[in-house]
């Protein structure tokens, strides 16, 4: 089966070349789909430089910035594989996981594969109040979608492709996680998790996602529940 790695990026020069890197050394046939959503730190440049020669990528561009879910959207639209694996492009996430995840689904007993961060991988000690507020939000998804997932904030989701023809994704920030997972749930999907490492970044080594975030997460994980 032909992987599809779709990869938001936004203001990553610094990790940009290194990520992509351990993508393409994991050795599976794979295409790698990079949406840069309109980085204004050198992150452009750098990836047309990275592209050169290798055959397996596509690079498309926003002319704005629209968030992660909004650049996921772009880039589902343009791939070709069986199968999707989302892939942050911070180092938080390590493409050494893809056998394992992928692991559920090319044996057959799954649709959709959440790598978790708190099946006891190992993870760098971070964020106390992160924890809780993940922990809260996936809680509050599971006792609305009747699932026992242990983190739905997870980068790492990887599914069918087909799934693509009978969702449609709205979100354009961090609410695409919620939101993948409320409309999984609706279609009855075979889900599966798997433990994944998990190299934490500080705001000052340039994490992004903020309280305000998961306050929106809070209101969206009713809203895809209920009214959308």
């Amino acid at each position: 089966m032909k992987i599809s790695v779709v990869m938001p990026v936004y203001n990553e020069v610094n990790t940009i070349e290194e990520i992509i890197s351990r993508v393409n050394s994991v050795a599976i046939e794979k295409e790698i789909i990079v949406v840069d959503d309109f980085s204004t730190d050198g992150t452009r440049e750098r990836l047309k430089g990275i592209i050169q020669g290798k055959e397996n990528m596509k690079i498309l561009y926003h002319n704005r910035n629209k968030g992660k879910g909004a650049a996921l959207r772009t880039g589902f639209e343009s791939l070709t594989g069986d199968v999707v694996i989302i892939q942050d492009a911070d180092l938080e996430y390590d493409p050494i996981e893809y056998p394992r995840l992928l692991e559920p689904i090319l044996d057959g007993r799954a649709d959709v594969v959440y790598g978790s961060r708190f099946l006891g991988g190992p993870h760098r000690v971070l964020f106390f109040w992160h924890y809780v507020g993940n922990k809260i939000l996936t809680l509050l998804s599971n006792a609305l979608t009747n699932l026992n997932l242990t983190d739905i904030e997870t980068c790492y989701k990887v599914f069918k492709r087909k799934i693509l023809e009978d969702i449609d994704f709205k979100s354009n920030r961090f609410g695409f996680e919620p939101e993948f997972t409320a409309k999984v749930s609706k279609k009855r999907l075979r889900i599966y998790e798997v433990p994944i490492s998990y190299s934490g970044r500080t705001y000052s080594e340039g994490k992004k996602i903020t309280w305000k975030d998961g306050i929106v997460a809070l209101f969206l994980i009713f809203w895809y529940r209920f009214f959308d």
